[in-house]
């Protein structure tokens, strides 16, 4: 063969080789990019989004939507460059979000989880704002930990360390300050029974740091004689929660929290009702806009990024907690001023 033709056998060889490499070698990246949109006031699947079974709800109007990112993991080298070139994802390493030594089902069984108590923190915040009593409860007990056979599961946390307990932010506030080998009064309540007045020695925190250990998972939950559920299932993370806490308040009294507007939302929420700041919110303004909103419910800690991506048509409004971002909502619907970012 003349060298001429050795060269082009050498190349063409070359370009299936890179060929086969970026067509079916996987880079170790994610891609993410603007997800779904679900209406909380609408339905999906056939069924209500929130569905609230043992009371009256009224009528609402305008959507309030939860947006989400999408995650594309185990992609190849063309088809993250497609991906990236397209201008709607953008790339990551992926250990961000796989980290070394954890499955991928246990980080989407984590994500799943942080949906799920997301969904029970909107809940209690909604129908705290609502003036609903709410109590706390030992979700779980640690076997071996101080608490344990002296608190059962599902005990009523009635005062920690003197100081009487109406959010799990209580519980940590009371614990703050103490240290292992410490005894502290607690008093918790099974069911209809009398209080019990305990006195717990604190073990060692196995999370390293110097705060006593008391060996309970605090949850806040409503005491009312109704049920709220919410019939999305497949999404993972916390940051729904805003807009679910928004939705049952809607749902739950008739103000008209929304006026009608087409409004999206993100936002962590705890169960005393504060919003924190989410991940992904560049990616979820276009697909709020994309999905027809024109208000973008934006929790103040996002407001610097937001507002560096914020698309053509979608306006802003600061939020800090379920209560400001019911007022904002109502003050946008009588066009009266409101904090943007």
């Amino acid at each position: 063969m003349t060298r001429r033709r050795w060269t082009l056998l050498f190349s063409g060889v070359l370009v299936v080789v890179l060929g086969l490499v970026g067509g079916f070698v996987q880079v170790p990246y994610v891609a993410l990019g603007p997800g779904p949109t679900y209406d909380t006031l609408g339905s999906y699947d056939g069924q209500q989004v929130i569905q609230v079974s043992g009371t009256g709800t009224h009528a609402t109007s305008g959507e309030l939507r939860m947006v989400t990112v999408s995650e594309i993991d185990q992609i190849t080298l063309f088809g993250a460059l497609g991906l990236w070139m397209s201008g709607n994802y953008a790339l990551q390493p992926r250990e961000l979000y796989f980290p070394p030594g954890q499955s991928q089902q246990a980080v989407n069984q984590q994500n799943v989880q942080e949906f799920q108590e997301s969904q029970i923190d909107a809940e209690v915040s909604a129908l705290r704002y609502l003036h609903y009593p709410i109590e706390v409860v030992a979700t779980q007990v640690v076997d071996g930990s101080p608490a344990d056979k002296l608190i059962k599961a599902g005990d009523r946390i009635v005062s920690v360390n003197g100081k009487s307990v109406a959010s799990v932010e209580d519980v940590l506030n009371a614990l703050a300050d103490t240290k292992p080998g410490q005894t502290i009064p607690v008093s918790v309540r099974t069911g209809s029974q009398p209080v019990r007045n305990l006195r717990i020695t604190l073990g060692k925190n196995p999370s390293g740091t110097s705060q006593g250990f008391i060996g309970i998972q605090p949850a806040a939950q409503a005491v009312v004689p109704f049920k709220v559920n919410v019939s999305l299932t497949n999404i993972g993370g916390p940051s729904a929660g805003l807009v679910f806490a928004l939705a049952i308040v809607d749902k739950l009294t008739n103000s008209d929290v929304n006026g009608g507007m087409k409004v999206a939302g993100t936002g962590e929420i705890d169960d005393l009702g504060n919003v924190s700041e989410i991940g992904g919110i560049p990616f979820k303004l276009v697909a709020a806009r994309a999905a027809g909103a024109t208000v973008f419910l934006t929790p103040a800690d996002n407001c610097a990024e937001a507002k560096a991506h914020v698309p053509a048509g979608l306006r802003l409004v600061k939020v800090t907690s379920l209560g400001s971002a019911i007022s904002e909502l109502a003050a946008l619907k009588a066009s009266k001023p409101v904090p943007g970012c």
